[in-house]
């Protein structure tokens, strides 16, 4: 298995939770349009090993709080909820029936420690350790939007912030950030060739 090539630590109930997103998620897309039909037989590849790439940078401290948002049918809050049991997610998004899907896998996945809304990020009033994302929009507007939700109290080995999957050439939309924003290659982590151009974008808040 894909994950546990990288994660050879999960436990045999994580390794089956791993394992049931490829039936549920193939059943949900058939009825709501969430992954296009041939990136469905690449979902280990191309969104769950990939919402792991946060997991290669910070291993969340038990108890943390994330807040996932735009997180569509659930990525990156569930890979990342099913690798850290002990830690809180919330998955946010403004579109009501990808909620629904995110709601319905992270329930029959047997997850607890996820809470699935369907609101706009700036709704929501609550602080957490970092807030997640997956190319949902500019690094600039993200922080206008979500900074009023990074906790102050520090319990990870980074300080609280942003954690961004992005791809490709980040120049122009990290320059407003001068050094702060630190962009981790998953190319140095994760060897298929889907990961050439992959990062994650650290950003203190």
């Amino acid at each position: 298995m894909m994950i546990k090539k990288y994660f050879p630590e999960i436990t045999p109930r994580q390794e089956t939770q791993f394992a049931a997103l490829y039936d549920l998620y193939t059943g949900w897309n058939s009825k709501v349009n969430l992954i296009s039909r041939k990136d469905i037989e690449n979902l280990y590849e191309k969104h769950v090993l990939h919402s792991l790439g946060i997991a290669q940078i910070i291993r969340f401290t038990d108890h943390s709080a994330i807040l996932d948002i735009g997180t569509g049918g659930g990525f990156p809050g569930i890979p990342l909820a099913i690798l850290f049991p002990e830690v809180r997610f919330l998955l946010l998004d403004s579109v009501g029936k990808k909620i629904k899907v995110a709601e319905d896998i992270a329930q029959q996945t047997g997850l607890t420690n996820v809470e699935c809304r369907h609101a706009r990020a700036e709704e929501e009033k609550r602080t957490f350790d970092f807030v997640v994302s997956r190319a949902v929009m500019p690094l600039a507007d993200l922080v206008k939007t979500a900074r009023k939700n990074i906790g102050r109290k520090q319990q990870n080995a980074l300080p609280n912030g942003f954690l961004c999957l992005k791809g490709g050439d980040l120049q122009a939309e990290l320059a407003p950030f001068k050094r702060k924003a630190i962009e981790y290659e998953l190319s140095d982590c994760f060897q298929e060739e889907f990961f050439k151009t992959k990062k994650v974008v650290y950003l203190p808040g």
